[in-house]
Parts: C-alpha cells; sequence; structure tokens
C-alpha cells in the first residue's frame, strides 16, 4: 500500500511566538495578512506579536472579519481584503476558527471561485501563498492538518475541505498562549483532540506513522486535559496539551476521520456550536457503533487512556474504552446530549442524509448507511 505523510515544519515550545517575524521574512513575504480572531486580540497576544512583525521589517494587516464558526461569505470578504491591500502570506493566531479561515481565505486568494467550489478533496488547483499558523487552543489540530472546516451558510452545514495545499508551511505552537483560554474552550478544544485522534486511529486510512502519533495523543490528553480545565496556570498541563494537539493533528490530516466528525460538522452547522463540543457527545455514540469492526484497536485505546486490562475480555477492554471516553467527558463538563445543545429531533433525518456524503465518512471503519446514522443520532440526543 502507498501513502503519504505530510506535516509542516514545526517550531513548538514556551515563548516560541517570538519565532513569527523570523518566519514570515524566510517565506519571503514583504506584507502580512494577520489573521486572528477576538479572543486572541483581547488577550493581547496579537499585540505581542507585532514587535516580531516589525523587526523583521514586515508590514501587515489585522483581519478578524470572521465568527466562530467560519462563514463561507466571511472568508470570500477576507480574500478581498488580502487582495485590496496587496499582502503576499497568510499568518494565522487563534484557534481553530482562525486558522480554518485563514488557509480559506489563502485557497481564495490564488484559486477562482467561491470556497464551496473546494468542498471535498484535493479540489485546489493553484498554489497558496506562505501560511504560518500560531494556535491559541490545544484542540482543532489545524496547525498541522491538511484541512479546513467552513459554514456554508446556504445549506447550514460546515463543508469539509482537504488538500496538501491546506497544510501550513510553518506551524508555531506556544503553549504561554493556552493559559489564557477559559476552562470551558479549554474542555471542549481538548475534547476535539481526543476526537480527532481516536477517529485518526480507526480509520481506514491509517498507518503505522499515524497510528504512532494518535496514541500519544490518547495518552497525554487522558493524563492532563483534567488538570489543564482545573487551571489555567498548571503549566505542565498546559505544554502537555500543547503536545497532544499537535499529534492528534498530525495522525488525522494524514489518517482523516470518521463518522463523528460526519456528523458533527452535520451538527455544527444548524447549532453553530463548538464543534468539540459536539463531537465529544457524539465520539462514545459513534464508537460504539464501529466496535466489530476494529476491537483490537479499541484495547489498544483503553491501554493508552490507563485501563489495566490484563484481567479483563477483549470485549470488556474495548468496552471499556468507551466509557473511559465518557466518564473524562463528563468530568470536563461536556453536555450529556446534542437535545440539550438545543438540537431539534426532527431534524435528524436531514442530518443522516448530509453526514453521510461528508468526506470524514469515507474513511470511517465501518460501513453505515442513513438508518444507522439516524439511530446513532437519536441515541447522542438523548444521553
Amino acid at each position: 500500500m502507498i501513502s503519504k505523510f505530510v506535516t509542516p515544519e514545526i517550531i513548538f515550545g514556551k515563548g516560541s511566538l517570538n519565532q513569527v517575524g523570523e518566519s514570515c521574512s524566510r517565506l519571503g513575504s514583504s506584507r502580512v495578512f494577520l489573521v486572528a480572531d477576538k479572543g486572541v486580540i483581547q488577550h493581547g497576544w496579537v499585540d505581542k506579536s507585532l514587535p516580531f512583525l516589525e523587526e523583521a521589517g514586515l508590514e501587515y494587516v489585522i483581519w478578524s472579519g470572521f465568527s466562530a464558526n467560519p462563514k463561507d461569505y466571511e472568508v470570500e470578504e477576507g480574500a478581498l481584503r488580502y487582495a485590496e491591500y496587496g499582502c503576499d502570506a497568510v499568518l494565522a493566531i487563534g484557534g481553530g476558527s482562525a486558522i480554518d479561515a485563514a488557509k480559506a481565505v489563502a485557497t481564495l486568494s490564488t484559486n477562482p471561485g467561491k470556497i464551496k467550489d473546494y468542498e471535498g478533496i484535493d479540489l485546489i488547483q493553484y498554489p497558496l501563498p506562505p501560511l504560518i499558523v500560531v494556535p491559541s487552543t490545544a484542540g482543532s489540530g489545524s496547525e498541522v492538518s491538511q484541512f479546513s472546516i467552513i459554514a456554508d451558510s446556504r445549506r447550514k452545514l460546515k463543508m469539509t475541505i482537504i488538500s496538501k495545499s491546506l497544510v501550513p508551511d510553518i506551524a508555531i505552537s506556544d503553549p504561554l498562549i493556552l493559559s489564557t483560554i477559559q476552562s470551558r474552550v479549554t474542555a471542549q478544544t481538548g475534547m476535539e483532540a481526543l476526537s480527532h485522534a481516536i477517529e485518526a486511529y480507526l480509520s481506514l486510512a491509517a498507518t503505522d506513522i499515524t497510528d504512532i502519533h494518535a496514541l500519544h495523543a490518547i495518552k497525554l490528553i487522558s493524563s492532563n486535559l483534567r488538570a489543564s480545565v482545573a487551571s489555567q496556570v498548571n503549566e505542565a498541563a498546559k505544554v502537555a496539551m500543547g503536545k497532544a494537539s499537535l499529534h492528534a493533528g498530525i495522525a488525522f490530516s494524514n489518517a482523516v476521520l470518521g463518522l463523528a466528525h460526519a456528523m458533527s460538522h452535520q451538527v455544527a452547522g444548524q447549532l453553530d456550536r463548538p464543534i468539540g463540543e459536539i463531537s465529544a457527545i457524539l465520539l462514545p455514540h459513534v464508537m460504539r457503533f464501529n466496535l466489530i469492526a476494529s476491537m483490537d484497536k479499541y484495547i489498544s485505546i483503553a491501554e493508552a487512556m490507563g485501563a489495566r486490562v490484563e484481567e479483563m475480555t477483549p470485549r470488556e477492554a474495548a468496552e471499556k474504552s468507551i466509557a473511559m471516553v465518557r466518564e473524562l467527558a463528563r468530568d470536563v463538563g461536556i453536555p450529556g446530549g446534542l437535545g440539550e445543545l438545543g438540537l431539534p429531533e426532527e431534524i435528524i433525518p436531514e442530518l443522516s442524509e448530509n453526514a453521510i456524503k461528508d468526506a470524514c465518512f469515507i474513511t470511517n471503519p465501518r460501513d453505515a448507511g442513513v438508518e444507522d446514522i439516524i439511530d446513532i443520532f437519536k441515541a447522542a440526543w438523548s444521553q
């Protein structure tokens, strides 16, 4: 079997934000389009980055015209601003929303049409400008992935855009930025990273290399997410979660994901809620459905999460992994069911029809029909 493995250049460590200017400069940039979400701006991280851009002799334009779930029309407006200001590189500082928006703007800066034209796999035709990203959350993994998730405002769903062109040139991960994230966001993004790692590990496109990254991410998250949620100043937990997000991102970027994300994208498009919260609710139910496809891998997940499986039957050990995911989600405050988020139960059949068309469904380890997905949605709606 032939497989490809892609990652950006990765700069990791406390204080590594000081590398933004040099990173943009050595990629040939002179005027940077800086994409940042409002929270990152509010907490001062953009202001802290600007002297490093100035020291490198770079001009910059700051753009934050996107919502928590970036919309198609927002990123299309961003691409117009990029061209208007004559920029030649994109720098994103923020969470998954900022990075996804930055990737979409970069795509439209060199490729014609609307962002919906690139929904799917490998539809981007022309090279993107230099792309440098600095994540502010430990969860999306977008800083190392070939994914961009953008909301289609007309269809009210999240489009999955997958292309190796979307892999950033340089990812700068500074765990100090994580100390300003609220505990609720820490929980949501941490569970998002866990869902990335587990679905990548179970994916039909998984390889020995992606399995190493996925299992290590599962271990780090299981050991550190509770502590990271409990305290904004627990530096060791923040560093560990920063590493976990990187490993999970590398895993899912190369192995893709599965049904939990195919379903999550539909719910997020309807409710405009954080996808980490949604995927955390759906993940145990999808894991239960997929169990018969790869029980041995479920046992490895349980072990990575800290279970002692020596005296368990294979079925018991596999079931333990699902129980541990639910327990972790409960401990960090994830709601119990999709109904609690305000999802109308009557819309489930429509969401199920859309989920089966999502690119992430292609690599799910077990075949599923629309009726199967409806059953999973209903189970996740009430619990």
